[in-house]
């Protein structure tokens, strides 16, 4: 299966959390890091994201 990179607006749209809070919990070492693509451009890889989804899920009580 190819790995996807998702843009800052797809992840927005797919988590469901604004930019501010993205960052603000990359920050706090509670979201994953971007991969550089470029000068001014970054993505996170979807398996990244998914795998932040599913401990979400797992540490909800």
């Amino acid at each position: 299966m190819v790995q996807q990179i998702l843009r800052r607006k797809d992840v927005e749209k797919r988590i469901g959390l604004s930019r501010s809070s993205i960052y603000a919990m990359m920050a706090e070492g509670r979201f994953p890091q971007p991969i550089k693509l470029g000068l001014r451009a970054v993505g996170w890889r979807s398996d990244d994201l998914q795998r932040w989804l599913d401990g979400m899920q797992r540490s909800e009580p």
